[in-house]
């Protein structure tokens, strides 16, 4: 590490007789060279409650998915911006797992702080605990989330909790030579302040020995007073030096990288050739470009030059790459990690060889309804895996799907994708809208409305209606509509008057997915694979006649007993 970085030490222990049943979870990392600089050095700590049966998965998920996350944004985002995003995403997660979970849940209280340069950023809820130690100041700087029921102590904000979640953040400078304690609320009440000075600066030159020391105190403590200590977690962070330079001084490189100029065929960027210009859009440039050492065929997507000033575009530019690149699905196009560092503001795709969903069709007329549904069916599984990543891709358009030479599918385009976070739905709307709505979007999306997963549900089967019929499902189109009473105008066209092989419990199906009003539609994506699911072959032959059902036969036995009761009651 250079004489100019930030250098942080830290040691840790715990008081665990049992490690399986242990639910905290602390950890530090400290990484090296630019990232140490663009993202700084971290320390969580996380506590599940004792009630909990998956309490140490809880806790240890949480730190491991925020410490994976958080370094993987981008590079231009700031701290703040970064960990936020990540802690609702992972919110998001947790509390949507949850439900899928007997007797326990991935609900826990979470405490992180991210040193960089010369400022701690603290994230906060729940209640563990974190405090300063400067000279002989002894500071709690977070407060806790807690609700008193009854002589019990219940969470009344953690991560996971609720779909939407409140973070205590705050920012303050730091000063060589500042130490922070991180600890579990089952601490609280053993030692004083006082004691926790004392511990430490006993010999603050091993912070492993300095949290030994603590630990074993209050467990001491707490068998004296008769309960139990055997959820004691302590992590001790010191600042040994801070990095050169201005305080607020950003980072080099990374913090806004430029916008490539406008690129032409054999022209040359970070080591990537272009070899074909793929589209030119009022905000985006696509490029088929090759890498110069290895030879290696990718799509190079970057900005428009002139929306080089408008930040907010730039900022989702960056999240673009972030979202997809934690999507992996053989139905979705992976993002590719750039062999060189980068110098301007673009991210790389794989290359597809083959064509669009609308090029394939036109070349491919006679496709049986069968292989149609095939297609239908991958579509559904792209789109299934960004939902499971809680992305809305929004963009779901016959030009952005690409068939390659096998006849396997590929969902591209991210330009409208966002994360589907409660409080951020309202700019979800305004991003796809940007972008530009098509026939094939939800009416919500026109309307001002709500957006989901179900938005994208409507795409989706807008496009399956269309690869099966060779039309739209409404007369009037959704990204024309005006008002709510525009939606009265909406009327299905039975798929089946177009294509009289569509059974009906697919064109029901089709319906459903595609009722003008998003709360009517299937709950899940899978309702509506299960309709597009291969028939057995031969199923349709050897299907019963209506007057062949068991159902109708004893209906019928029951109808002709009751007329020879009424008969015999009238002979009398």
């Amino acid at each position: 590490m250079s004489k100019s970085s930030l250098s942080l030490t830290y040691g840790q222990a715990f008081v665990a007789p049992d490690l399986h049943r242990h639910r905290s979870s602390m950890s530090v990392q400290i990484p090296q060279g630019e990232q140490l600089v663009s993202k700084g050095g971290c320390a969580l700590i996380s506590d599940s409650t004792w009630r909990n049966s998956i309490a140490k998965q809880a806790g240890d998920l949480s730190v491991r998915g925020f410490l994976a996350d958080y370094y993987s944004t981008p590079e231009h985002w700031d701290v703040k911006t970064s960990a936020t995003r990540v802690l609702r995403a992972l919110n998001s997660w947790c509390h949507s797992q949850s439900g899928y979970i007997e007797g326990g849940s991935y609900i826990c209280s979470l405490s992180a702080m991210i040193f960089h340069q010369h400022e701690a950023h603290l994230f906060h809820m729940g209640d563990t605990l974190v405090y300063r130690i400067r000279g002989a100041e002894f500071e709690q700087l977070t407060r806790d989330h807690v609700t008193d029921l009854g002589g019990y102590r219940y969470p009344s904000r953690a991560l996971g909790m609720d779909g939407h979640v409140d973070i205590d953040y705050s920012s303050f400078a730091l000063k060589q030579g500042d130490l922070f304690l991180f600890m579990t609320q089952a601490v609280r009440g053993t030692l004083v302040p006082s004691e926790y000075v004392q511990l430490i600066r006993a010999d603050v030159s091993d912070l492993d020995a300095a949290c030994e020391r603590l630990a074993e105190a209050a467990n001491q403590r707490a068998i004296e007073r008769g309960y139990n200590a055997n959820q004691f977690c302590f992590q001790l962070v010191r600042v040994d030096r801070l990095s050169d330079g201005e305080p607020n001084e950003q980072p080099r490189v990374f913090h806004h990288l430029p916008v490539p100029p406008e690129l032409a065929k054999g022209e040359r960027l970070d080591g990537l050739e272009v070899v074909e210009i793929l589209s030119r859009t009022a905000k985006a440039r696509l490029y088929r470009v090759r890498d110069v050492r290895s030879g290696r065929d990718m799509v190079m997507k970057a900005p428009s030059p002139e929306l080089s000033t408008r930040n907010v575009y730039l900022e989702h530019f960056g999240l673009q790459q972030w979202v997809v690149e934690r999507v992996n699905s053989p139905f979705v196009v992976k993002v590719m990690e750039p062999a060189r560092p980068r110098r301007y503001l673009y991210y790389l795709m794989s290359y597809v060889d083959g064509e669009t969903l609308t090029e394939w069709l036109g070349r491919h007329p006679q496709t049986s309804l069968e292989q149609r549904l095939d297609i239908a069916r991958q579509l559904v599984k792209a789109v299934q895996a960004l939902h499971r990543h809680d992305v809305l891709h929004q963009h779901i358009h016959p030009d952005n799907i690409l068939i390659d030479r096998h006849g396997n599918l590929l969902l591209t385009d991210f330009g409208a994708c966002h994360k589907r976070e409660g409080d951020a739905l309202g700019e979800a709307r305004q991003l796809a809208r940007q972008v530009g709505l098509t026939e094939h979007s939800a009416p919500e999306y026109a309307l001002d409305t709500e957006v989901g997963r179900r938005s994208d549900q409507y795409s989706l089967a807008s496009i399956v209606y269309w690869m099966l019929t060779g039309h739209l499902p409404y007369t009037l189109l959704p990204n024309h509509l005006r008002s709510h009473t525009d939606l009265e105008q909406m009327t299905y066209r039975r798929a089946q008057l177009s294509n009289p092989a569509i059974s009906g419990d697919l064109d029901d199906a089709l319906r459903r997915s595609l009722d003008p009003l998003r709360a009517l539609r299937f709950r899940r994506l899978t309702e509506l694979a299960y309709h597009l699911r291969p028939v057995p072959k031969g199923e349709d032959e050897h299907r019963r006649p209506p007057w062949r059902e068991p159902a109708n036969v004893w209906q019928a036995i029951a109808t002709v007993l009751l007329l020879l009761l009424i008969l015999s009651w009238w002979l009398k």
